[in-house]
């Protein structure tokens, strides 16, 4: 029997994609797994005929380890596309191979899946289409789709309406060329399109393995705005680069989630304890913060604030909340400033935690509080938090991911390792409050360059 050979201890407990192979050196399956030494270790449990005929065929294991699982998954379908496996063409669900679907010749190119019948299809390229796989499932394809879509939106719609689709208001589709088409002003056209086709090379490049190629050209591209003191196109490009490190960092939730039930918990709740250790490390004690508590809590439910406008125009503040380290979207709000235009930045975030503080019977109290900037934006927020009100408050400066820490005296600036829980915590909650603020700026930018055109006309 072929699988006595088979040391399976000596496999790697990383993500990665493994390749059974007959004596031969045939390729006989290829299979992915954010763990591959567990899930080799659970194709010799499984029971089935065609799991059983697979093991008894298999005489050799190799692994091929990668950074992340999108990777994985892109490295999965590569290597079914070139060995053709004989028990990977007989996956669930595979009536025939399936595809990611680029049209390439449309004004606003389509991102869609497709099964083909014929091995005329099995190639990256036709006359007006490109095809990424074959994929082993649609699960698959829908698990890729939905980690490159968080970075780079698309569309889906077979065909372009008169109003932005469905996916516009998730952010999964923007800009939305339903959108687009609307607007009046050819040169605002023109520069949505470009954005839009862009996102397009990059989901390409994407699918064709080339990750650190995209992750280079956006630290370029960010760099070129900041140079050019571009900074809201800047900041949209940074924010693109995290999301894209986000979902190919090394390990993923998503997929482990199903090997480990707990590991999400375990992950979120060592992030909130590395958390409130550092604050009673450095001088920020909970406790001393909030009124008539007698113990120190932990900082079970975060709430971050951030502020987006272009010259004071169209301001608006988000607040998004983290429950055990997890966002509770139905705890999310979104302020219009008022008088955003005569306001600077520090007027605004002492504005919104002021009118956040009036909702505290009805919306909740924080356990702690984040501003997103360093010590001006945090005495701007201190303002408020005061006697029955006050709640203990942080914030992350952006330029080199410092922790601001208010302390006695004054303040103190933390630098974690880039791969420090309560960081990485932190972050993720900031790019989330970002990303929310922009999602609502952008709108009303857009629906006030609209107005102005439409009166101007």
């Amino acid at each position: 029997m072929g699988n006595r050979k088979i040391n399976w201890r000596k496999l790697p407990a990383r993500a990665g994609v493994y390749l059974f192979k007959n004596e031969a050196g045939h390729v006989l399956y290829v299979g992915k797994s954010i763990n591959i030494r567990e899930r080799v270790k659970g194709h010799f449990g499984v029971r089935g005929r065609k799991s059983e005929a697979m093991i008894l065929d298999t005489a050799i294991v190799e692994s091929v380890p990668v950074g992340s699982e999108l990777e994985a998954l892109l490295l999965e379908a590569a290597l079914i596309k070139k060995y053709l496996p004989k028990y990977n063409s007989r996956a669930k669900d595979d009536k025939h191979p399936l595809y990611i679907k680029i049209t390439t010749r449309e004004e606003f190119p389509k991102v869609s899946t497709s099964r083909h019948e014929d091995d005329s299809a099995l190639t990256y390229t036709k006359s007006s289409s490109a095809y990424f796989g074959p994929f082993p499932s649609s699960g698959t394809v829908r698990e890729v789709l939905r980690q490159i879509r968080r970075v780079f939106p698309y569309c889906s719609q077979k065909g372009i309406g008169n109003k932005g689709c469905f996916y516009s208001h998730l952010n999964l589709c923007n800009p939305c060329p339903g959108a687009i088409v609307k607007i009046e002003d050819k040169e605002l056209r023109q520069v949505l399109k470009r954005q839009y086709r862009r996102n397009i090379r990059r989901i390409v490049m994407l699918l064709s393995g080339k990750i650190v190629k995209v992750k280079r050209g956006l630290a370029r591209e960010m760099a070129k705005f900041s140079k050019k003191e571009k900074f809201e196109k800047a900041a949209r490009v940074r924010d693109e680069l995290r999301a894209l490190e986000y979902i190919t960092a090394p390990y993923s939730p998503t997929t482990a989630y199903l090997e480990n039930p707990r590991l999400l918990e375990d992950l979120r709740e060592t992030e909130i304890k590395e958390l409130h250790q550092i604050l009673r490390l450095h001088g920020m004690n909970i406790n001393k913060f909030v009124s008539r508590r007698l113990e120190i809590k932990k900082p079970r439910r975060i709430e971050c604030f951030d502020i987006s406008h272009t010259g004071g125009a169209s301001a608006v503040a988000s607040m998004v909340t983290f429950i055990n380290g997890e966002p509770e979207k139905n705890l999310y709000r979104r302020f219009r400033i008022r008088g955003g235009r005569t306001k600077d930045d520090f007027s605004m975030i002492r504005e919104v935690i002021k009118r956040r503080l009036n909702h505290t019977s009805d919306w909740g109290e924080p356990d702690l509080i984040v501003v997103d900037g360093g010590k001006p934006q945090l005495s701007a927020a201190r303002q408020y938090l005061k006697g029955e009100k006050s709640f203990p408050v942080i914030g992350l400066a952006k330029r080199l991911e410092e922790i601001v820490v208010p302390t006695d005296g004054g303040y103190m600036v933390l630098r974690l390792r880039s791969n420090n829980p309560a960081l990485n915590l932190l972050q993720r909650l900031r790019d989330e409050a970002h990303r929310f603020a922009q999602n609502y700026h952008f709108k009303l930018r857009l629906k006030s360059l609209v107005a102005e055109r439409l009166t101007k006309n």
